[in-house]
């Protein structure tokens, strides 16, 4: 009986840092948003982009928690001055 064929293997390395899953981000938003990338190329952006923007977000909650620690439990408005 023949084996049905793998997956393909869509596992990207995690981006090595918050700037660097940004930019990513940013770069297949602009190539999906030009329309000129065949479909299945587009669901293999879209699900990396959903790679991509957990990876943003749960280091955006980590740099926060560590805020939020540092100013003894009070997380402050962020203001530039």
């Amino acid at each position: 009986m023949a084996k049905a064929p793998a997956a393909p293997s869509s596992t990207q390395p995690d981006p090595v840092s918050y700037e660097a899953a940004l930019e990513e981000l940013e770069q297949l938003v602009g190539r999906i948003e030009s329309g000129q990338l065949p479909l299945d190329q587009m669901l293999a952006g879209y699900q990396r982009g959903a790679v991509l923007l957990n990876f943003c977000r749960a280091r955006l909650d980590a740099v926060q928690a560590q805020i939020k620690v540092l100013d003894e439990g009070t997380l402050q408005p962020w203001t530039q001055e």
